[in-house]
């Protein structure tokens, strides 16, 4: 039951159009759902792949993925930092949040890190100062 992305070249608009079946999509003429026009552009659609945990730990490790970190603004760590949670997959907890919510606005690591202290020892300096400051050990191998 494939789903196909089109333009509409009536209504300028990115449809989807659901066919029962491959022979369909290819017997069919699709209409756009919207204004019910024929004169649709077929688009190559966005795919996803499917990576284990260790290839997608593989890619998180990998430097160039700090590429836009400035570990010197909160809002750019708190940008990493929900970036990292969303590949791990996991719900990192109400903490977790908190911290993030307050680098978003602005709020320095340290200042974070003096209010929260059972969010200590993440760091290699006992305390997430360290990890966000350090970016948690995410430097070069033997470090």
């Amino acid at each position: 039951m494939p789903i196909y992305e089109y333009r509409c070249g009536s209504c300028k608009r990115r449809v989807n159009v659901f066919f029962r079946s491959i022979a369909a999509a290819q017997a069919g003429t699709p209409h756009c759902p919207n204004c019910d026009s024929a004169n649709l552009t077929r688009l190559v659609s966005k795919f996803a792949t499917v990576k284990s945990e260790e290839a997608r730990l593989d890619a998180m490790a990998d430097p160039s993925a700090l590429g836009d970190v400035d570990e010197n603004d909160p809002k750019s760590l708190a940008r990493f930092m929900k970036k990292m949670s969303g590949e791990m997959g996991e719900e990192m907890g109400p903490e977790f949040d908190e911290m993030v919510g307050r680098l978003e606005s602005g709020e320095s690591p340290e200042e974070i890190e003096k209010s929260m202290p059972e969010m200590g020892g993440m760091g290699d300096d006992g305390g997430m100062g360290g990890m966000m400051g350090g970016m948690g050990g995410m430097g070069e191998p033997g470090e």
